[in-house]
């Protein structure tokens, strides 16, 4: 992978900053909006995304959920794009052919339009326009709030995700990864628009955002139109890191999830590095050997044998430090206290036994296989993109392949006897109810 000082092509107003694995980044010079480009391919159809590095991390104690609700609120428009104006958001762009969305997670949020190439300035004049000119109109806010309500309820009813919940804020007390994206139903509740305007304040500005553009486009073109829409606005002060160091954590936790419905499931939780520590690429490997295809260890000493449906394990990458979970769908009616001693005993012959390079050859090309796959499209590199950006610098997407082909048998083991530490573990177990024991 080639890195070089800056791109080859300088356009007005920008500072070009570097190029890597086809991405060129730039740097506005007016506010220090970031600018990464990607052409892709000779169809005129392209992707914007712009990403926020703002996600529930940053929420402050009392206003959980806020990153979430702005983005509904995003979509509610401005004075010039808003249902009173006649010209929505969705409207406008969906007739242009657009598909129009947003996704929040904990370390951003993103916005992305996938329209055609010609289409480019509209979509950009929009995210321009809604980077400072949000108007959280109080009637609005109400109105989303129940949509925001009912979501949380949906979610309350789904026994994995209600696990994934558990897990997180048990293994996490300090560190605002403790909180669901969504937030607390009281924090939903107690919602206001001078609050969601507070938050809105503090994160939507171009020294806190990246415009990524992935496709068939004119650079220059696009770059002049950037430059035009963005230009004007201020770079803003940007917000001070909320995350608070997680303390070490001293000893194992547990905590168990009984409600109706689905079939029994256990969920391991351990510390694992942030996605810029170079200790989390043999971890990557190592949930691949562990649950990735038939031949996996975790499928052949559960599925094979009847004892789960389904197995998965992987390291998260964020920003900040998080866990590498292993989870067991379970067939009913099986012990998950005997699928748990079963899990701990893969995972200490991982430790023990150094996966073979046949092992570690299929891994890879597995985890290259649905690596590339993932990048497919624009609108698919570009939701990569942002996920590297999220996590603290875009370079991540274009060096990571590389970086892993890096790791050995014996890098896998150690990376796993660093992580796999019982005294950083946190479990999570989901034990279904019968419809008359939940009453």
């Amino acid at each position: 992978m080639t890195l070089t000082n800056s791109p080859a092509t300088a356009f007005p107003g920008f500072s070009p900053i570097t190029s890597l694995g086809g991405i060129d980044e730039y740097r506005l010079d007016a506010n220090g909006l970031t600018v990464l480009l990607c052409p892709q391919g000779e169809a005129r159809v392209a992707t914007v995304m712009i990403t926020y590095r703002v996600g529930s991390r940053n929420e402050r104690q009392g206003e959980t959920g806020a990153t979430h609700f702005l983005e509904h609120m995003m979509f509610k428009g401005t004075e010039r794009y808003s249902k009173k104006s006649g010209r929505t958001i969705f409207n406008v762009l969906q007739a242009r052919g657009a598909r129009v969305n947003a996704t929040t997670w904990n370390d951003r949020t993103n916005y992305y339009e996938m329209l055609p190439s010609e289409h480019l300035d509209l979509a950009l004049e929009i995210e321009a326009d809604r980077m400072r000119g949000l108007s959280l109109d109080p009637d609005e806010v109400a109105s989303e709030k129940s949509v925001i309500l009912n979501e949380f309820d949906r979610g309350e009813n789904e026994p994995i995700r209600k696990l994934y919940h558990a897990l997180w804020s048990t293994a996490f007390e300090a560190h605002t990864y403790h909180h669901p994206t969504i937030g607390w139903r009281q924090d939903i509740e107690n919602v206001t628009p001078e609050g969601l305007r507070s938050f809105y304040d503090r994160f939507y500005w171009p020294g806190n955002a990246t415009v990524s553009i992935i496709g068939g486009f004119d650079a220059a073109e696009t770059m002049a139109s950037i430059r035009t829409h963005f230009g004007s606005i201020p770079p803003g002060e940007i917000a001070s890191d909320l995350a608070i160091r997680e303390p070490e954590q001293r000893g194992e936790r547990r905590t168990t999830i009984r409600m109706e419905g689905g079939n029994p499931a256990v969920l391991l939780g351990y510390k694992s590095p942030s996605a810029l520590d170079p200790a989390v690429y043999p971890l990557h490997l190592a949930g691949m050997v562990l649950s990735h295809g038939r031949s996996s260890r975790l499928y052949t000493a559960l599925v094979d044998e009847g004892l789960a449906t389904s197995v998965s394990a992987g390291a998260s990458s964020f920003r900040d430090p998080g866990l590498f979970t292993v989870m067991a769908l379970l067939t009913p009616e099986v012990d998950p206290m005997a699928v748990e001693d079963i899990l701990h005993r893969e995972l200490r012959r991982l430790m023990d036994e150094p996966p073979t390079e046949d092992e570690r050859h299929r891994a890879m090309a597995t985890l290259r296989a649905e690596t590339l796959y993932a990048r497919d499209g624009s609108f698919s590199m570009a939701s990569q993109l942002n996920e590297a950006i999220a996590a603290g610098d875009w370079k991540l997407l274009p060096t990571f392949l590389e970086a892993v082909e890096r790791v050995t048998c014996a890098d896998i083991s150690e990376a796993a006897r660093a992580c796999f530490v019982r005294d950083r573990l946190t479990t999570a177990v989901y034990e279904p109810l019968t419809a008359e024991a939940a009453a």
